[in-house]
């Protein structure tokens, strides 16, 4: 049985206490949050002990893994200390605020000889394991083209205001973004090309416009997080192939496949309870943290997520803010 310890008990730890409840080879003993009363509601919710900081959680418990749930800002600084202690180390996405507190967090996994895990869910969510799944065995033959889709009212729900400080998430293209891009190079690889404009507000960049290109494929990707109240969280792509097409945009997933009739493949839904946020469905949470348990009870190497794979998402995401925010002039195509 893995014990785990969590630290942060807001939207997204309350996600993951969701996971541990229903895993058979793991088990919730303890959770960790400064805020005051929020760990112990957590951790009262799912039979756990509570704690008021990191070090005390440490220093009072046995643990195998230690779920990184805490704002962007703190994700170096935690990891490489649960790696110190010599547990592995689930971490929520994105990895950290820069490539180099990512090395950072690699090398102390590396020296400690304990695991690594950035929470990418998008990887594990199943819509796109079955987008991922035709793309690789060709199926309905290349992939031409795709659009991924990811945008979201203003975060406001978060503690402290944090997601809307770009100095502590790095903005929406780090925090919302980040999941496409992860989820583009798992699927392609890693681009040729890269073109990225965005918009900023006082809350730093919001929304981001990118397109890359894998050899003859064209990936265009938006994200961003400056909708009023009323707008619903979407998540969306549109796949098209040499012999068909995948498309999850405001609907069930559906598979056109030339001379066949649209399919909707059947999803397994897995409730969150009250964990707020945007997203209810436990999804990719579930399937992720379950990938790294059964890596953990059978000793295996992490393959779906790498520490490297993560920190390269890290890297293509700092140029796509880079260039958004530099919005470099293009040649006047206008002919005189």
């Amino acid at each position: 049985m893995v014990r785990v310890g969590l630290v942060g008990a807001g939207f997204m730890g309350k996600m993951h206490a969701n996971v541990y409840s229903v895993l058979d080879d793991a088990t919730l003993v303890a959770v960790a949050d400064t805020a005051p009363g929020v760990a112990a509601e957590v951790a009262g919710q799912w039979d756990a002990r509570a704690y008021e900081s990191f070090e005390d959680m440490m220093a009072a418990e046995k643990l195998d893994l230690v779920d990184i749930c805490l704002p962007t800002y703190l994700h170096a600084e935690y990891t490489v200390k649960a790696a110190n202690a010599g547990v592995d180390v689930m971490c929520e996405k994105p990895m950290a605020m820069t490539v180099e507190e990512a090395d950072r967090m690699i090398a102390a996994a590396r020296d400690n000889n304990v695991r690594l895990m950035i929470g990418h869910c998008i990887r594990f969510w199943p819509e796109y394991e079955i987008l991922k799944e035709y793309t690789d065995s060709g199926r309905l033959g290349r992939l031409k083209s795709i659009n991924l889709t990811r945008v979201s009212p203003l975060p406001v729900w978060c503690w402290d205001g944090w997601l809307l400080d770009e100095s502590r998430s790095g903005s929406a293209v780090l925090d919302l973004h980040i999941h496409d891009t992860d989820y583009i190079l798992y699927l392609l690889g890693q681009p040729d090309e890269i073109f990225s404009r965005g918009t900023q507000d006082k809350n730093g960049l919001s929304h981001i416009y990118t397109t890359m290109t894998f050899g003859n494929t064209v990936a265009s990707i938006e994200g961003g997080w400056d909708f009023n109240d009323t707008f619903p969280f979407k998540m969306a792509f549109r796949a098209v192939f040499e012999k068909g097409a995948l498309a999850m945009d405001g609907g069930p997933l559906t598979i056109y496949e030339d001379g066949k009739d649209p399919v909707q493949p059947e999803i397994d839904r897995m409730e969150a309870a009250g964990a707020g946020g945007n997203i209810s469905d436990l999804g990719g949470y579930y399937r992720e943290i379950k990938y790294l348990i059964d890596c953990i009870v059978n000793n295996k190497p992490l393959v779906t997520v790498t520490p490297q794979s993560s920190r390269q998402s890290l890297a293509v995401v700092m140029e796509e803010i880079r260039q958004a925010k530099a919005g470099e002039q293009i040649k006047n195509l206008n002919p005189e």
